[in-house]
C-alpha cells in the first residue's frame, strides 16, 4: 500500500500543499522550521488520528483557520480495501473521517486502512520513557495481527476506568469484585495475543539486529503486568487495600511491558545513543516486515531527521534495510546529499519545502 496523492490544508505552517509521492523512497528536504516534518505529521494524522509531536490537537490547526483538512489517494494491495481517506479536524475538537466517501466513527479504522511506522528523534521514548510507549508499540502490532485483540483491549480499558473510579470513591471489595471478574475475563485474550505477537516479532528481529548491531547480544521479553506465577483474580483481591490507598489498580494487563536487555543491563544503559537509534529502527523495520507477513499489508515509513546520531555507514545500512522492505518511505533531511549519497538507488521523488511551500524537484539529484 502507498499514498499516490496527498493534500494538506491549514496544517501547521502548510496552508495548502499537494504532493504526488512515489512508491519507494520520497526525500523531503529543507531548512529547520520550513515545514518538512509537518508533511510527515500530516501523514501520521491520516493513519492515527493524532500527532506524534503534540498531545494537543488544536495546535496543529493554523491560527487563522477553523479546521484542518487532509486527504490521501491510496494504492492498495487488495482492491477491496479503502482507496480514499479524508480527515478533518475542527478547532472545537470535532473530527470528521471518511473512507471512500463513507463516514467512519472509530479512529481505529484509520489504523487498519493506513498502517504507519514512524522513526523520529523522539522515538527514543520507546526505550527511555515508561512502559506506556513500549506497550503502545506491542499493541499496534497485535491490533493488526489478531482481529480479536481490539475488542478485548477496549473492554480492558473500560473496566479499568470503572475499577479505578470505584477505588477513588472508597468502594468495598464486594462492590469491586464483579469488575475484577470481568477484568480477568478480558485480560487473558489480551495478554495471550500480546505474547504471541512479541514471540513472532522476535523471530523477525534477529536478522535485522545482526545487521545493525552485530556485536550486541540482545534479549527481548514480554512481561504481562503482574507476577506470572500468580492468578490475576487472586492478586487483585490480595492487593485491594493497596489499590484502595493509591486510588488506582497497581497490577494487570494495563502494566504490560517489553523488556530489552543486553547481557544483564537494560538496553538504554548498555548501548550508545547511536546504537539505541539503530535498535529503535530495527524494531520498527521488524514490525513492518511482520505486518507484511501476517496481513499482506505494507506499512508506510515516516523517518524524520535521519542523519542525526548516525554516521554515513549506518545511514547507508538503515536506508538499505528500509528500501528492501518494498514499502513506501518518507525521509526528511536538511541537506539532501546526506540521504542521496547513502542510497543504492535514486529516490522515487524529491520534494523541497521552504516556508510552508512544498515543491517537487523534477530531476533526480544523483546521476
Amino acid at each position: 500500500m502507498s499514498i499516490s496523492r496527498l493534500t494538506i490544508e491549514s496544517f501547521r505552517n502548510l496552508s495548502s500543499a499537494q504532493l504526488s509521492p512515489g512508491d519507494g523512497l520520497n526525500l523531503i528536504y529543507g531548512a529547520n522550521g520550513s515545514g518538512k516534518t509537518s508533511v510527515l505529521e500530516a501523514i501520521y494524522f491520516l493513519g492515527m488520528g493524532r500527532s506524534f509531536r503534540s498531545h494537543i490537537t488544536q495546535r496543529v490547526i493554523q491560527r487563522e483557520a477553523d479546521q484542518l483538512t487532509l486527504f490521501a489517494q491510496l494504492q492498495q494491495e487488495h482492491p477491496a480495501q479503502g482507496s480514499k481517506v479524508g480527515f478533518r479536524k475542527h478547532r472545537n475538537g470535532d473530527t470528521d473521517v471518511k473512507i471512500d466517501g463513507s463516514r467512519v466513527k472509530r479512529l481505529s479504522v484509520l489504523a487498519e486502512t493506513l498502517p504507519i511506522q514512524v522513526i523520529t528523534p523522539e522515538s527514543f521514548s520507546l526505550l527511555f520513557e515508561g512502559p506506556q510507549s513500549r506497550r503502545q508499540f506491542i499493541d499496534w502490532g497485535t491490533f493488526h495481527a489478531d482481529a480479536n485483540f481490539y475488542p478485548a483491549w477496549v473492554n480492558v480499558r473500560r473496566i479499568m476506568k470503572q475499577r479505578n473510579q470505584l477505588l477513588r470513591d472508597g468502594a468495598s471489595y464486594q462492590q469491586i469484585q464483579y469488575w475484577d471478574n470481568e477484568l480477568v475475563r478480558y485480560a487473558e485474550p489480551v495478554t495471550e495475543a500480546r505474547k504471541r505477537y512479541v514471540d513472532s516479532l522476535n523471530e523477525r528481529l534477529k536478522g535485522i539486529i545482526e545487521e545493525f548491531l552485530p556485536q550486541v547480544q540482545l534479549k527481548i521479553s514480554f512481561t504481562r503486568g503482574w507476577d506470572s506465577k500468580t492468578d490475576l483474580n487472586q492478586l487483585l483481591e490480595q492487593q485491594y487495600l493497596r489499590d484502595l490507598g493509591m486510588g488506582h489498580t497497581v497490577s494487570g494487563p494495563h502494566k504490560a511491558d517489553l523488556r530489552l536487555r543486553v547481557a544483564n543491563l537494560p538496553a538504554q544503559d548498555a548501548l550508545s545513543r547511536g546504537q539505541l537509534k539503530l535498535l529503535v529502527c530495527a524494531l520498527r523495520i521488524a514490525q513492518g516486515r511482520l505486518l507484511r507477513q501476517q496481513t499482506g499489508k505494507n506499512s508506510i515509513y515516516l523517518v524524520d531527521d535521519l542523519p542525526s546520531e548516525l554516521d554515513a555507514q549506518h545511514r547507508q545500512l538503515l536506508l538499505k534495510q528500509l528500501t528492501d522492505t518494498g514499502a513506501q518511505i518518507f525521509v526528511t533531511a536538511i541537506e539532501p546529499a546526506a540521504i542521496v549519497d547513502c542510497l543504492h538507488i535514486a529516490p522515487s521523488r524529491v520534494f523541497h519545502v521552504e516556508q510552508g511551500l512544498v515543491t517537487q524537484i523534477e530531476h533526480t539529484m544523483r546521476e
